[in-house]
């Protein structure tokens, strides 16, 4: 019963913020205390995703597969985003965990600068070219004439998205998770009003139909930041950016787009396969891609509060090295992984116990929803390698060692998953099935690799 009692305590302190030395506490009760909001923040985000594709599913297969096509380019800034994301986690940890408060905020202010600059520059270009990029993706006529205002929308809104991972990547460095989930509980609030209002409007007010789902989003992810911004600048958090941190120090920028070029080459080659899987499932139609998202933003929900999970290991993995305690940063590994299985193991049960209702929930259309099932079960088989290869990631990433993750990818998913799936699914004719499978088999591969690699240790040499 006290146990119970602690446990909740616990869970309570994590989500009201209670600030902790995750250097010399306990690693059961660090992993505890820094995972339960990282949990709630990745719900959140998986949820902005599941509540998207909720109302544009009423709007018909075509438009769920606009949002396919243009969330595999978006990918590309997500990439860009979590690249500067992770270079933040990883050297706010270790300047917080050398007790080196100020320089935490030097950091956090040239990492906004960084991150303001490349999310306009891309921001403008994706903007400008947004039917070449859609006509390059394979979209047909029917998807040009909804996609192109939508894609513009979310295109311009990017800066919003950047920013907003790269803040809750300085706040969960900081040992401040709770910050990066209260952002995301704001957001995804005001997007569940905004987007049945503006998609259908409200009365006499007419919807902007997909569009309007855009807008809600894009509204709702620039509310999120505001409200990072004020927690930044209020000087009442350990991580906190005053006049003295507000100038630009060209040599922390460098030092940033070290650490960041791994990370973004990480999710650009992630990004650059989805491209091309998406690619190849255009080729069976609006209703194997409308499977094919519906599925994937399922998984989302599971697979995001696992990565929030794993980013625990990277906060542990960079404050214990910036203190000195390469051994105590290794121990945390082992532990958040042998946890990220065991909830992994268990959704992967669900899946295959509730797949068809789930798909259900956000289409009527049976073939979508015989395609998105088999999805669901055949990717979820992978699912424990996924969440042993999630926290081997994320301590590289905690340690500043961004180049080996960006290595395997190449490895795994350019020169295995691309190839191999458009020989199961072209040349052997299997369709969006033959996708699947690949994934399964790619990401588990994956998720070996990255666990060999970690126990040979060179990850704990790196210094930033």
């Amino acid at each position: 019963m006290n146990s119970r009692k602690e446990l909740f305590r616990l869970i309570w302190a994590a989500v009201k913020g209670q600030e902790q030395d995750y250097t010399r506490l306990s690693l059961k009760k660090s992993i505890l205390l820094l995972a339960t909001p990282m949990i709630l923040e990745m719900l959140m985000e998986s949820l902005f995703a599941v509540v998207d594709i909720f109302f544009v599913g009423r709007l018909g297969p075509d438009a769920i597969a606009t949002v396919g096509l243009t969330e595999s380019i978006l990918m590309l800034m997500y990439a860009i985003g979590m690249g500067i994301s992770m270079a933040g986690t990883a050297m706010v940890a270790r300047r917080i965990g050398e007790k080196q408060y100020k320089k935490a905020g030097t950091t956090t202010f040239q990492l906004l600068i960084t991150g303001l600059v490349l999310a306009s520059a891309m921001g403008l270009l994706t903007f400008l070219f947004a039917p070449e990029i859609l006509r390059l993706m394979g979209a047909t006529p029917e998807i040009l004439a909804i996609g192109v205002p939508y894609a513009r929308i979310i295109f311009a809104g990017n800066l919003s998205i950047i920013l907003l991972f790269l803040i809750n990547g300085a706040f969960r460095g900081a040992g401040q998770p709770h910050l990066a989930m209260r952002t995301l509980w704001f957001a995804n609030g005001v997007n569940i009003i905004l987007a049945p209002l503006l998609i259908f409007g409200l009365g006499p007010v007419e919807g902007l139909g997909l569009a309007g789902a855009a807008w809600a989003t894009t509204s709702a992810r620039t509310l999120g930041v505001v409200y990072q911004l004020y927690h930044l600048f209020n000087g009442k958090h350990l991580l906190r950016i005053t006049r003295e941190n507000m100038r630009v120090q060209y040599k922390v920028v460098v030092e940033i787009l070290k650490v960041s070029v791994g990370g973004m080459g990480q999710f650009m080659i992630d990004s650059a396969s989805w491209i091309f899987l998406t690619r190849i499932m255009v080729e069976f139609g609006s209703h194997a891609l409308a499977g094919y998202t519906i599925a994937f933003r399922v998984i989302s929900f599971t697979l995001l509060p696992a990565w929030g999970l794993s980013s625990a290991a990277a906060t542990l993995v960079g404050q214990n090295l910036g203190a000195g305690k390469p051994r105590r940063a290794e121990l945390a590994v082992w532990l958040t992984a042998r946890y990220n299985m065991i909830f992994l193991a268990a959704a992967t049960l669900g899946f295959f116990l509730f797949g068809r209702y789930l798909t259900g929930f956000f289409t009527q259309d049976p073939e979508v929803i015989a395609i998105g099932t088999e999805g669901l079960k055949i990717i979820t088989l992978g699912y424990v390698f996924f969440g042993l290869g999630m926290v081997m990631v994320q301590s590289f990433n905690g340690a500043g060692d961004t180049r080996t993750p960006a290595f395997i990818n190449i490895l795994v998913l350019w020169f295995l998953e691309v190839p191999l799936a458009y020989l199961f699914a072209v040349y052997l004719k299997l369709g969006a099935t033959g996708i699947f499978i690949i994934i399964a088999f790619s990401h588990s591969t994956h998720a070996l690799i990255s666990w060999w690699l970690f126990r040979k240790g060179r990850w704990k040499t790196v210094k930033i």
